[in-house]
């Protein structure tokens, strides 16, 4: 199988990302985005996807979060569609639900060649140390736009807005890694009756 890999360099007058991602990874992650809790939370698509993931981003994080975190998904979304290729073979489809503790969220996948999203996280408090919780629906909306998939994150319940969010994260990272897999009944396939995704 040809490796699934990819490199993507985004610069703007507000952020300098660099993405490198391995689909078949296992496990490796260097995680630099300025943003600590985000590291901690790419961290979760790592560990349990599976996808090594090696991101830096220098951004303007004086004055605030924002541009870092829909710019770092953005390019993690390039990266992602440029390593996964033409698509034939794979799964696509894939759901992933998480508990931790008192919270539990599901997370559904479809490579479809469609962006979109839909997130319904209602969150317990605004911040998760000095993070702004509404960021993470901007990393997410970049990320699909531009990985070019259709995304249903649901955090179910949940009164710890870390544990909300970090089972969102890890929901994302198995369901992401599942749909991703090579599916060996379909060698060759695209998995789409439209004949292309």
């Amino acid at each position: 199988m040809t490796a699934r890999t990819a490199e993507v360099i985004r610069n703007t007058n507000e952020t300098r990302i660099r993405v490198a991602i391995n689909l078949d990874g296992t496990g490796e992650g260097k995680l630099n985005t300025g943003m600590p809790f985000l590291d901690h939370m790419l961290d979760q698509i790592v560990r349990h996807g599976l996808i090594d993931l090696d991101i830096t981003c220098e951004g303007d994080t004086y004055i605030d979060d924002h541009h870092s975190a829909e710019d770092t998904g953005i390019t993690l979304g390039q990266a992602f569609a440029k390593a996964l290729g033409d698509k034939k073979g794979i799964r696509r489809y894939a759901h992933a639900y998480v508990p931790l503790d008192e919270a539990l969220s599901r997370v559904v996948v479809d490579i479809s060649g469609r962006p979109g999203l839909e997130y319904h996280i209602n969150f317990t408090r605004a911040r998760v140390g000095n993070f702004d919780v509404d960021l993470f629906y901007e990393f997410f909306q970049g990320f699909v736009n531009h990985a070019n998939l259709t995304l249903h994150i649901d955090n179910l319940r949940g009164i710890n807005s870390h544990h909300q969010i970090e089972t969102v994260f890890k929901a994302f990272a198995r369901a992401l890694r599942a749909a991703v897999e090579m599916d060996p009944r379909m060698q060759g396939i695209m998995p789409s009756t439209k004949g292309s995704l």
